[in-house]
């Protein structure tokens, strides 16, 4: 009985120290930033589509600052973080995405691209510069001004959480 108990607590107490050894590494967010890893810097997103949304690139940057404020511990800064994430808006477009038989668009779709550069101080293999897309379909019975504030919310949400995974949570 006894070597069974022994057996019990020693698988116990290595489970114990590879869960602790390994929490300065990962949280319940999902983040994996490494624990010298102390500040951020998300530069205000710029605007470079043809088609310009006034209000957009200001959403992007405050929702970005939310995401990372709320999901990690990270510090932000005005200026050069440890971390540092610069995006800009590169394309906003509209396009037909069904057609009818009759060759009329049943739905148009909007799309947002957003180049994002990020640039990791402290481990430097991290670094990456790509694009990120989030497109919402509508009815093209509606005008994009009845249905843009809403569309781009959405479009918004799903290219924040694309940044942020490829950022912090290496997803």
């Amino acid at each position: 009985m006894k070597p069974i108990r022994l057996i019990t607590t020693a698988i116990a107490l290595i489970i114990t120290v590879f869960s602790i050894s390994g929490c300065w590494f990962y949280s319940f967010s999902g983040t994996s930033i490494k624990p010298d890893v102390k500040t951020i810097c998300i530069e205000p997103v710029e605007n470079k589509a043809l088609k310009i949304n006034p209000s957009l690139a200001n959403s992007l940057t405050e929702a970005l600052n939310d995401k990372y404020r709320k999901l990690t511990n990270l510090e932000q800064v005005s200026d050069v973080g440890d971390l540092n994430v610069s995006a800009i808006i590169e394309s906003y477009d509209v396009r037909p995405s069904a057609v009818t038989a009759d060759e009329v668009a049943a739905q148009n779709r909007l799309t947002v691209t957003v180049k994002v550069k990020f640039v990791n101080e402290k481990h430097p293999e991290e670094n990456f510069e790509k694009q990120f897309a989030g497109f919402e379909d509508y009815d093209s019975q509606r005008s994009l001004d009845e249905v843009e504030a809403t569309l781009c919310d959405s479009i918004i949400e799903k290219i924040v959480e694309d940044i942020f995974n490829a950022t912090v949570a290496n997803w």
